[in-house]
């Protein structure tokens, strides 16, 4: 059979392949021998400019030559590396044979071609490796995601910060707030999310089989090889590979910065989750309606109905990364003594969780393109609802010391169908100052909102 997005095993690669474009470069097996391509070359340089006798310097001429492998690194390349992989079985070793073989033609680097991967266990180019995917698709691909998501949310929360709406909880109308207002609670708990993932140090270790430069030292035993393991890791791109060092290691990098990654992103995603399936309710309930395009179906059989799939779908798929997350922040940083390899396949699966993740910001912010506020509905419910003023009466009554206020209250309201004829009797009646039985009389549904307009217009910023 030959390979289509028709018959792909998974769906990120088949229907929704489309829609990953920018992250597949990053975090697929490509995008994992691109990295594995530019520590190699990282480590070969900065090795060159250790002043070994036995490693001169390289020309400008090398060095630009060099980084041109990882700049223009290029599928064909990636298909040549899987080549010369059916011979070793290994993939690391693979990639340092190709880099070899782009030495020939070259004395200068064909002289210092040794150097190439020394010292090194697989784990060292792997792990920073792995660490360079994520912090390359943290920044270009997952944080834009979700820092326009949060835009348009931020736009709703301000365009509708003065929206009454009703509230429900235990699914129990309750004290009216703005529409804003509950877009503005989302907008907060995403920001902070957003700086938890952002704020993550991105680990790797360059330190040998089991974590103490045992082979670097076997070699060159007076030379500083942590401080120089911490040079190439620190330096910043292209030179360098831009990350934060980890002196302590078994044979893997343990992996805890992943987990802290991982549950980071995880707690964005049940956020969201959170927030799906309340647009949901209130797509439901009437608040929003729903736009479509023209040609689009909304139901196979019912033509009235627009259903709200685009919340739908983003809500399994933020419930497939989290799945996968947090399994890998629970399993990475557990390895059996020096190495195992049950981190290796989990890994391979980054891509996986974090595309379900940008899958689903993605679908998310079309279905928020798709939204528009019922104005009617909402007004609706607000005055159909009156028994949601007995709170602030009952409040009012025992600031002045009006015996049995709740009780009062709960006589008048619980259980039944609560009119303004009715609330306004009870005012009339309270022994309370005239000018507080007035305000208490003005006071509608709709009005009784506390500070929620001015909390929503607060996330200006």
């Amino acid at each position: 059979m030959s390979y289509s997005p028709l018959n792909a095993l998974s769906p990120l690669d088949g229907r929704y392949a489309g829609k990953l474009n920018q992250l597949r470069p990053l975090m697929s097996e490509q995008g994992y021998m691109h990295r594995r391509v530019q520590v190699e070359v990282a480590w070969f340089i900065s090795l060159s400019d250790a002043q070994f006798a036995e490693f001169k310097p390289l020309s400008p001429g090398a060095r630009t030559y060099l980084l041109g492998l990882v700049k223009n690194f290029s599928g064909t390349d990636a298909a040549a590396i899987k080549e010369i992989e059916k011979t070793t079985n290994h993939d690391v070793k693979a990639v340092e044979y190709w880099i070899k073989s782009k030495f020939e033609a070259r004395p200068e680097l064909q002289a210092a071609g040794e150097f190439v991967h020394f010292a090194c266990t697989s784990e060292d180019i792997n792990n920073t490796s792995h660490a360079l995917q994520l912090k390359s698709s943290r920044e270009q691909v997952l944080l834009p995601a979700l820092d326009k998501l949060v835009a348009q949310l931020r736009e709703m929360a301000l365009a509708h910060a003065d929206e009454p709406m009703l509230s429900r909880t235990h699914g129990q109308t309750a004290s009216p707030t703005t529409v804003g207002k509950e877009i503005a609670n989302v907008v907060v708990r995403l920001n902070n999310a957003r700086e938890k993932i952002a704020g993550v140090q991105l680990m790797a270790k360059m330190n040998g089989a089991v974590g103490n430069f045992n082979a670097h030292l076997a070699a060159w035993p007076d030379f500083d090889w942590e401080g120089f393991s911490r040079h190439v890791i620190e330096t910043p791109e292209p030179l360098g590979l831009g990350l934060t060092f980890q002196p302590y290691s078994i044979q893997i990098e343990p992996h805890d910065y992943m987990a802290e990654l991982f549950d980071a992103v995880a707690r964005c995603n049940t956020i969201l989750i959170d927030f799906a399936r309340d647009v949901w309710g209130y797509v439901s309930v009437g608040y929003f309606k729903q736009r479509l395009k023209d040609g689009e179906i909304g139901s196979s059989t019912m033509p009235h109905k627009v259903n709200p799939i685009d919340f739908e779908n983003a809500e399994g798929n933020l419930g497939l990364a989290n799945a996968l997350l947090r399994h890998m922040s629970e399993k990475l940083p557990i390895s059996r003594w020096q190495r195992d390899l049950t981190d290796s396949t989990v890994l391979r699966n980054m891509g996986v969780a974090l595309g379900y993740a940008v899958l689903a910001y993605n679908a998310m912010s079309v279905g928020l393109n798709k939204l528009e506020l019922n104005r009617e509905i909402l007004q609706d419910d607000l005055n159909t609802s009156w028994e949601v003023l007995a709170e602030p009466i009952q409040t009012v009554m025992r600031r002045y010391g009006v015996q049995g206020a709740y009780e009062k209250l709960k006589e008048v309201t619980r259980g039944k169908i609560v009119t303004a004829e009715a609330l306004h009797g009870l005012i009339r009646s309270l022994e309370i100052p005239e000018p507080e039985k007035q305000r208490l009389l003005a006071m509608t549904p709709a009005s009784y909102t506390g500070m929620a307009a001015e909390l929503a217009k607060r996330i200006k910023n």
